[in-house]
């Protein structure tokens, strides 16, 4: 009787689950632990409901003759007014343009679903948006999530964006721009389609579908907040080179899980961003509280970046149980003179590196002929875009332009076959990186490389064969303790 009473006791109290606590990370020897409760909080908290809705009763059909972008958008609609649910797409082959999933709607795309992207950009309506940091009328991504709450895009299909056209436009574009002086402006000039974008909203699931040959990004969230990107799988190295096509990007949003991801790309595999330059400054939207954990990157720029795009400031980013095979850095930080904000509290642990090129990178002055805008003399005075004017106007005064990077924890790396182990720099005396916190490295590299102007750069167990006998350069650093064991 007392054990039924309890039972009784409990279901009409209810029950309170115990607090979740962050699991333990080893950082080395720090002056204090880092608080990661944060990171307990992000990714989507809802997902829409089971009520299933199928596309083919709205006019389907498995016939890329034709496009199915109607049909698909009115089941979306029909399931949105309804309430919400899921609405799924049959096995087969599908031609779209742009769709649109709205608030309370999963569109779930069954194993054998291919949706065919539409290589025409009249398919894609523009509309204001945020692209490489700044705001500007942009077409529609393939799918496209937007002011939307508890909403998602799952299942095993496969969408194929069929990028390439989009590859040689801005090919063609990026070579006549440059002999004009414009290498700086082109990327926003040439027009190409992203492939998935969450914009302006929350509590939103991107799960297990594959994507690939997208135009520009493959999947970009923007001004968002707790959104779970879990089980993607991104190749954008399909029939070509695709310029520009980063794998995830996490941009002026919150509380964001990212997982068990597999991105093969031609830029920045993952990638954390906030806003470029005075445009960025203006928005003030920072991205922070984001986790990474048991992704894979293939090609591809970096397997965590964060920047260029920092003006609306990078804080509280987890990364743990990641692999990097054969992509540009494991880890880099980048920024420019004249881009603001500050990058801090990244914590990255448990990577395994294979064929990188660098094992760390930062730098605040990346790339100066694509970050620094300027006008060349024989357009003065004429009539220029209005995304060209936000490009140009200056950052006043010049020091609100002036990024920082510090607290970055960075531990157990497993790197076979890196050409070089860290390149890290600030700008000078008087703008140092801060608060470099590596330990338990074992790494096979050809060289060391270098840190100048660092502060406080703490290098515990690190355990370097160096191919060309090399030793770690050290230029203008303070208060920084490096012990390397060569072998």
């Amino acid at each position: 009787m007392k054990y039924l009473l309890s039972i009784v006791l409990v279901a009409l109290i209810g029950f309170t689950a115990p607090k979740k606590t962050a699991p333990a990370y080893d950082w080395g020897s720090v002056s204090a632990k880092p608080d990661l409760s944060w990171a307990n909080q992000v990714g989507a908290q809802t997902t829409p409901g089971n009520t299933a809705w199928d596309a083919g009763k709205f006019g389907l059909r498995n016939d890329t003759s034709t496009f199915s972008t109607r049909a698909i958008q009115a089941a979306i609609d029909a399931c949105h007014r309804q309430g919400g649910g899921t609405v799924t797409i049959a096995p087969g082959y599908y031609k779209i343009g742009a769709l649109f999933i709205k608030s309370g709607v999963n569109l779930h795309l069954s194993k054998g679903t291919t949706l065919l992207a539409s290589e025409d950009i009249e398919d894609y309506p523009e509309f204001p948006s945020r692209i490489a940091g700044i705001e500007m009328t942009w077409p529609s991504a393939v799918i496209n999530i937007m002011d939307a709450e508890n909403a998602a895009l799952t299942g095993e299909g496969f969408i194929d964006c069929r990028g390439k056209v989009f590859w040689d436009k801005y090919w063609a574009m990026r070579e006549e721009y440059e002999k004009k002086n414009l290498r700086w402006i082109v990327d926003y000039d040439c027009k190409r389609v992203r492939g998935i974008l969450v914009s302006n909203s929350k509590h939103i699931t991107l799960k297990d579908f594959t994507l690939v040959r997208t135009g520009f990004w493959a999947c970009q969230i923007l001004y968002s907040d707790h959104c779970s990107v879990s089980g993607l799988t991104i190749n954008n190295n399909v029939g070509g080179h695709g310029p520009s096509t980063d794998g995830i990007d996490i941009d002026s949003s919150t509380n964001i899980l990212i997982e068990n991801c597999d991105v093969d790309c031609n830029d920045d595999n993952i990638c954390i961003k906030a806003g470029r330059d005075a445009d960025g400054l203006r928005v003030n939207r920072p991205t922070e509280n984001v986790v990474v954990r048991n992704c894979i990157a293939r090609k591809g720029a970096g397997l965590l970046t964060c920047g260029s795009e920092t003006s609306g400031s990078i804080r509280n980013v987890l990364a743990y149980d990641l692999k990097a095979c054969g992509t540009g850095t494991a880890l880099r930080l980048k920024s420019s003179m004249n881009r603001g904000g500050t990058v801090e509290n990244i914590y990255m642990t448990r990577v395994e590196a294979d064929s990188v090129t660098r094992i760390l990178a930062v730098d605040l002055n990346w790339n100066p002929k694509y970050s620094y805008s300027a006008l060349p003399k024989e357009y003065e005075g004429k009539e220029i875009p209005a995304h060209w004017t936000t490009m140009l106007t200056p950052v006043e005064p010049k020091e609100k332009g002036y990024p920082y990077f510090r607290n970055v924890y960075f531990s157990h790396v497993k790197a076979d076959g890196a050409k070089r182990f860290i390149s890290a720099s600030g700008w000078n005396e008087n703008h140092r990186i801060e608060n470099f916190y590596l330990s338990n490295i074992d790494a096979e590299v050809e060289s060391v490389g270098k840190i100048t102007y660092g502060k406080n750069f703490q290098l515990q167990d690190i355990r370097l064969t160096v191919k060309d006998k090399s030793r770690l350069q050290q230029t203008d650093n303070i208060d920084s303790k490096i012990e390397i064991n060569y072998k």
